[in-house]
């Protein structure tokens, strides 16, 4: 007699995505939260990869072939949202501005994700004298406002202002140590109580090396709410990014395009009348943001299963009653009275 084993449909590729797995099991209000998320993220990211081919003109380009643009033009054919009190096409510098933020985020998230995810494995895997001395010093750095720190790192690094990489590299860096203790903590407190798992005991028993359990059993264990963490720090990335351009301790204005930049010399211009220099870098801020914000709490939420619980539950009821509702609203009397109709 022989029996043949049944296996399980492997799922396609598709659906193993993280985030297209998380849009197949939100509903209602999460789902448009994080469609509209996406749809933000999308356009940011579009806009910094495809910026030479969508900017009409350079970030600092203030003259073509048929003379100089002018100063605080108004939005017409030529300017589509006009020119800055330094003779920018506002348009070209809003979209130029979108690959520079895009380039501080990824390396500053990177950089920070490294440090802070090795940092918080030995600590929390060794113990002893080693972690109190990193549990301190993140706790120290954590205490620090995010913007004040990230000034002195700029200041200490490139003196304020620098070239396009060298700026880049210097908003990265400082939004880096801001970053640094929040992925510290959460990989810690993760790896201290993976290690106490009975799988990482048995690792120990057939003796596997301590860097062997720490990079294949804890780490693959420990890093499951990065993509969330990464989220929500990309959004405080560029609005760190564009405090510091605000301030003037961000990029040259002729090396790269930057909002906060964009806005500080914009200020002058609201009070005579001239919005269409502050309101296009600052919507680009507001909608980046915000679209980056979405995913991170929409996937935040939908990694919770009590929430996913709550919102199943609630679909099967609403399935349960949609079918239990009986067509033309009366309900048949031998129903209630047990009887079948027959005399």
């Amino acid at each position: 007699m022989t029996t043949t084993a049944t296996r399980a449909p492997r799922r396609r590729l598709v659906d193993r995505l993280p985030v297209l797995k998380q849009l197949r099991q939100s509903v209602g209000i999460q789902r448009g939260m994080l469609v509209t998320g996406l749809v933000l993220t999308a356009v940011f990211v579009l806009s910094a990869f495809l910026a030479p081919l969508i900017a009409p003109y350079g970030f600092s380009q203030i003259r073509d072939e048929s003379g100089t643009f002018g100063t605080q033009q108004a939005p017409s054919p030529q300017h589509i949202l006009g020119t800055t009190v330094s003779g920018f096409d506002v348009f070209s510098r809003v979209v130029w501005g979108a690959q520079t933020a895009l380039g501080v985020v990824v390396i500053a998230v990177a950089l920070s994700i490294v440090a802070g995810v090795l940092l918080g494995l030995v600590s929390g895997y060794f113990g002893g004298w080693l972690d109190r001395v990193l549990v301190v010093v993140c706790d120290a750095i954590y205490a620090f406002p995010s913007l004040l720190l990230a000034i002195v790192m700029s200041i200490v690094i490139s003196g304020g202002q620098s070239s396009l990489w060298g700026g880049i590299f210097a908003a990265a860096i400082s939004i880096t140590v801001v970053f640094i203790p929040q992925y510290f903590r959460v990989i810690r407190a993760e790896t201290v109580r993976i290690k106490a798992e009975a799988f990482v005991e048995s690792a120990r028993v057939i003796g596997a090396s301590n860097r062997r359990i720490m990079f294949r059993h804890v780490l693959r264990n420990a890093t499951r709410t990065l993509p969330l963490i990464f989220t929500l720090n990309a959004s405080e990335a560029i609005l760190t990014l564009a405090g510091l351009g605000f301030l003037g301790f961000g990029i040259e204005p002729t090396a790269a395009a930057e909002w906060g930049f964009d806005l500080n010399r914009a200020i002058a211009d609201v009070s005579s009348g001239i919005w269409w220099t502050a309101v296009p870098p600052g919507l680009a801020i507001v909608l980046t943001v915000l679209g980056v914000t979405l995913v991170g709490e929409s996937l935040n939420d939908l990694s919770d299963p009590r929430l996913r619980g709550r919102r199943a539950v609630a679909a099967d009821a609403g399935a349960v009653a949609e079918t239990s509702v009986v067509p033309g609203g009366s309900i048949d009397p031998s129903i209630i009275d047990g009887t079948d109709g027959r005399a």
